[in-house]
This record gives C-alpha cells, sequence and structure tokens, in this order.
C-alpha cells in the first residue's frame, strides 16, 4: 500500500512539474536595430532580470535575394564580400553596446548588473526568420523577444513578416513587442 501511495504522489509530483510555466534561463532577443528594437530591448533587460535569465542578443545580416546575388557575384568576390559583411557585422555589434550602455545608465540604475546578463552578440548572415529560430534552439534559449516595425496604418493589421515566421515555426514562447500607441520612433534619446 505504502508503494502505491508513493507511485501515486511521484506521479502528481511530475504532473504538476509537466504543467508548470517552464524556467527561463536564457532569453533570445532578435533585432534589427530599428528604432523601436530600443523599446523591445528594454523588455528583454526586464525579462532578464525578472527571471535572473542570461540575454544573447542577435542581429541578421539579411542576405540578398538570388537574383541579386547574381549581380554581385559579378562585381564583387567572395573576399571583398566577407570584408563587407565583417564591417556590418562590427558597426551593428558597436551600435547594440552603445545601446545596452544607454539603458544601463538611464534605467537601470537601480540594477546595473543587468547589463552583466547579455553573455554574448551575435551577429550573422541569413535570412531572418530562419537564423533566429536556428539560434534559439542552438543556443538553448527558452524565450525569443523581438520587436515589431512601425509601418503606419498596416502596422496596426499586419504582423511583420519575420515575426510571424518565427511564431509559425517554433514551439518556444515568443514576445512580439509593439511601439506604444502614439509613438513612431523609441531612440536612446527618448528613454
Amino acid at each position: 500500500m505504502f508503494a502505491v501511495m508513493q507511485i501515486a504522489m511521484e506521479r502528481s509530483r511530475q504532473l504538476k512539474e509537466a504543467t508548470m510555466i517552464p524556467n527561463i534561463q536564457k532569453i533570445l532577443y532578435a533585432t534589427d536595430l530599428s528604432p523601436n528594437a530600443v523599446y523591445a530591448l528594454r523588455y528583454a533587460m526586464n525579462s532578464a532580470l525578472k527571471h535572473d535569465a542570461e540575454v544573447i542578443i542577435l542581429h541578421v545580416l539579411e542576405d540578398v535575394d538570388p537574383a541579386s546575388q547574381v549581380m554581385l557575384d559579378l562585381y564583387i568576390d567572395e573576399k571583398r564580400h566577407k570584408k563587407i559583411v565583417d564591417e556590418h557585422a562590427a558597426e551593428a555589434k558597436n551600435l547594440i553596446m552603445d545601446r545596452l550602455r544607454a539603458i544601463r545608465d538611464k534605467e537601470l540604475k537601480d540594477h546595473p548588473e543587468v547589463a552583466d546578463k547579455v553573455i554574448s552578440i551575435e551577429v550573422c548572415e541569413g535570412f531572418p526568420a530562419e537564423r533566429i529560430l536556428s539560434k534559439a534552439e542552438e543556443l538553448a534559449c527558452d524565450e525569443i523577444i523581438m520587436g515589431t516595425h512601425s509601418k503606419g496604418v498596416i502596422a496596426n493589421t499586419f504582423l511583420g513578416s519575420t515575426a510571424k515566421r518565427v511564431l509559425r515555426r517554433t514551439r518556444k514562447p515568443v514576445f512580439i513587442i509593439p511601439l506604444p500607441n502614439g509613438e513612431t520612433d523609441v531612440s536612446v534619446d527618448d528613454m
């Protein structure tokens, strides 16, 4: 009888664990470096603070379409292409680090350690949705945070294509951060 009770209690504990919200330990914050990305970065840092989680920041340098790639290949050799990509990656990392410093200095004065939650800044080439999904898996992230573009009236009706693709294809929680009502841009200076 005692063994049966132990088995029942263990099954009950397993069921509770299975239905609980998973522990968020690693957050993938995907940024396109648009003005709204600053607003979404604030959410990522807040989530890291609330969950005591690490943050990985990802920016994807979008591949050109195949037809354009053929034209580029005629004028730019592989060595020059790599140099251009490396320069853009360095610029993106510098911009991200500047934004992190600004958020730390302006909004995280009481919690400057939150900026240390960023364990890496990844910049890669590819199609954004595919790279976001593959990096989230590769880096074992528990949630994805990304912003949406502000594209006028249509923004209220349609979600960005990258955000839609990520939402459709992942089993991880995804937080899509829109600009607040009445806002057109949010920059570091506006914080």
